[in-house]
Formats: structure tokens, C-alpha cells, sequence
């Protein structure tokens, strides 16, 4: 982001309108179809991440550095693919698009994952932050559950297979 772009959000977003123009713009007055699919990506990796902290207060409600650490790793792009590629044949047709749309984002992959994974990934963050800002809680609820139950799986199999070393 330029600085020029930085100053503008900093003097700006925090403005609640002056009574003479215009209220600023809210999200729900953007049409969630018109917004760009890493934005999609950005609030859907902050709704998953959330969700998943959540679900482990469950099992761990004292050790943040393992919470931590499992998060991290449910939530690894890796982590998300594998999902992802479980969840694909479940998916609507506008569903698909959604994802095919974050998937084809342009973006700088880390190198903790591989291009496919990391593109799997943001289509698929792209697809919960969509359900999420059209309000389609309860498909949202069915696809985060199906997320994460993948991925518990696919860990546990993963322990079981190196031996509990991960």
C-alpha cells in the first residue's frame, strides 16, 4: 500500500460523516458480488480463524502457546486446501464461482505453502467471507464445520502416520 494510500484510510475510515454530504460508505451498502475476492479472502481468513479459536476452547481453555500453535496449523493454507479439495463437490454452482474467483486472485504466495495450496486456500477463504457478508449463516455454519472436522482428520491421520511427531 503507498503511504498516500495509508494517510487517506487513517484520516478517513474513522469519520462518521459531517451532516452536510454523504454518510460514509458501510460495507452492506457494497454489493458483496462486486467485492474483489482477496478482499472476500481477507474477512473469510479473519471469520475462520475466529471460528476455529472458538472450537478449541472446547478441548484447551489454559494453554494459549498450544491453542496457538494448533491454530496456526489448522488455519495453514495447506491446512485450508485440504478442505477445500473435501468440500468442492458439495458446492453450489455460485459457490464454485466464488472460489474459482479467490482462487485466481493475484496475490505473493508464502513460502510456507505450495501455488496450488495457497491458491485452494484463498478461493476457499474467499468462500467463507462471501457467506459470511451476505449473511448465509447457516450454509457458512455448514461449511466451517465440514472445514474443520477435514482438517482434524487429516492432522490426527497425519500424527498417526509420523508416529505423533509432527
Amino acid at each position: 500500500m503507498r503511504f498516500d494510500q495509508f494517510q487517506f484510510l487513517m484520516n478517513n475510515i474513522f469519520e462518521q460523516g459531517d451532516g452536510i454530504g454523504a454518510p460514509p460508505i458501510k460495507y452492506k451498502d457494497i454489493p458483496v458480488q462486486q467485492l474483489h475476492p482477496l478482499v472476500l479472502a481477507y474477512i473469510g481468513d479473519a471469520y475462520f480463524s475466529l471460528y476455529v479459536r472458538t472450537t478449541m476452547l472446547s478441548y484447551e481453555q489454559n494453554k494459549v502457546r498450544v491453542l496457538h500453535t494448533l491454530d496456526a496449523k489448522i488455519v495453514s493454507a495447506t491446512m485450508q486446501a485440504l478442505a477445500y479439495k473435501s468440500l468442492e463437490g458439495e458446492l453450489t454452482e455460485t459457490e464454485r464461482n466464488i472460489v474459482k474467483r479467490g482462487r485466481n486472485a493475484k496475490s505473493s504466495v508464502p513460502k510456507s505453502a505450495t501455488v496450488a495450496d495457497y491458491r485452494s486456500s484463498t478461493g476457499f477463504e474467499a468462500l467463507v467471507g462471501y457467506l459470511y457478508l451476505s449473511k448465509n449463516y447457516e450454509r457458512l455454519s455448514v461449511i466451517v464445520e465440514k472445514a474443520f472436522a477435514v482438517i482434524a482428520r487429516g492432522m490426527t491421520n497425519s500424527a498417526k502416520d509420523s508416529g505423533g511427531k509432527s
